[in-house]
């Protein structure tokens, strides 16, 4: 697989928060594991209270984590609220990272979207709730299928050349359009894409076929969300858990948000048994497991994590020191793979394969 001939050495470690990691084609550093707030208020059924968020905050920072994920629309705004009430003593030590798109009044039509007006308005309500002159990166969250890309872009470049964002990235986007993005922001000299978010994980790995090997080329750093697959990877969920009531919009059900995330399947749980088997060989937890894999990506600067109470992130900051050997790796691989489908199998075939190299041996 593509994925397996582009990974760290099983050996890599992954060091601590503070080992900072260059942000795609930029020069801003950010620590090897974000932390994304969307648990941070209790508007959804499932997340944190304020101090529960607060001690969550304050342990991350002190083990020197930077990076910091929300978005204008995560519980309600409580998200970008709380994040800006804890930030504001230390807001230039740290990253804060946020995302427009999503609509902010349900029947009015220009509240979302990727169109400049749903972006002005998105990053002036951002700024306020976490109180702050400036974000430091602002990501498309989806994409909307409807807005000129240059509209997107002069957008985003205005918005960094007024002083209000330092950089931009993308999200939840299909890989031409992000690619065709970056090539005209080149052309034109305008911001360049240096983040792209992306759901990443040991079940969901069909990004290796297009995004993540074009973030690599084109110099965007993978942010991975959901890197414990909406907690199928860390062994909570058993068979019992796939019937019974699946409306996605009820709230106080993080279960629910699993299965319409199409993590909660008979194939995710024999994904995630595979975890816990070596998560037990290793004397760790699935959830380390789960993490540590996503760090041997190159590709990938800082998966999020989605910690809800301290315990919690607690323990996700131990894969930052996991190793894995051969077998282990081998084993969640086999259990997780996808095809990358044409053209790339075609071209992996001995057949295509000769065509092109004959008997010669290039190595790069």
């Amino acid at each position: 697989m593509l994925a397996e001939q582009r990974s760290r050495p099983s050996t890599w470690q992954g060091g601590a928060l503070d080992s900072y990691r260059l942000l795609g084609r930029s020069g801003l550093r950010v620590s090897p594991l974000a932390l994304g707030t969307m648990t941070f208020g209790t508007e959804w059924g499932w997340g944190s209270d304020k101090e529960e968020a607060r001690a969550v905050f304050d342990a991350y920072v002190t083990r020197g984590g930077n990076f910091f994920d929300t978005a204008n629309r995560y519980t309600a705004g409580t998200s970008e609220e709380w994040l800006g009430e804890f930030a504001a003593p230390i807001r230039e030590s740290l990253v804060l990272a946020t995302k427009y798109t999503g609509t902010q009044r349900l029947t009015d039509p220009n509240s979302g979207g990727n169109h400049r007006k749903s972006l002005v308005a998105s990053v002036e309500s951002s700024l306020r709730r976490l109180r702050t002159d400036y974000l430091d990166l602002l990501y498309v969250h989806m994409w909307d299928g409807l807005t000129p890309v240059e509209e997107i872009l002069r957008g985003l470049d205005d918005l960094v050349r007024a002083g209000k964002v330092l950089y931009v990235g993308i999200s939840n986007t299909p890989a031409w359009q992000i690619a065709r993005m970056q090539t005209i922001a080149d052309l034109r000299g305008w911001s360049p894409l240096v983040a792209l978010q992306i759901e990443y994980n040991l079940l969901e790995r069909t990004a290796e076929r297009e995004l993540v090997p074009m973030a690599s080329e084109l110099g965007l750093g993978v942010i991975p969300w959901s890197p414990l697959a909406s907690g199928v990877l860390t062994g909570k969920y058993g068979r019992a858990d796939l019937t019974g009531d699946t409306d996605a919009c009820r709230v106080g059900s993080r279960r629910n948000l699993a299965i319409a995330n199409d993590s909660l399947t008979d194939r995710g749980l024999a994904i995630a048994d595979v975890v816990t088997d070596v998560a037990d060989q290793l004397g760790r937890t699935p959830a380390q497991v789960a993490l540590a894999w996503t760090l041997r990506n190159p590709a990938v600067t800082a998966p999020l994590l989605g910690a809800r109470t301290l315990g919690q992130l607690e323990d996700n900051l131990g894969a930052l020191d996991l190793e894995f050997d051969d077998d282990h790796l081998r084993r969640l691989h086999d259990a997780s793979a996808v095809d990358l489908g044409y053209p790339h199998d075609f071209l992996d075939r001995p057949a295509a394969r000769s065509a092109v190299f004959g008997d010669t041996r290039i190595l790069r």
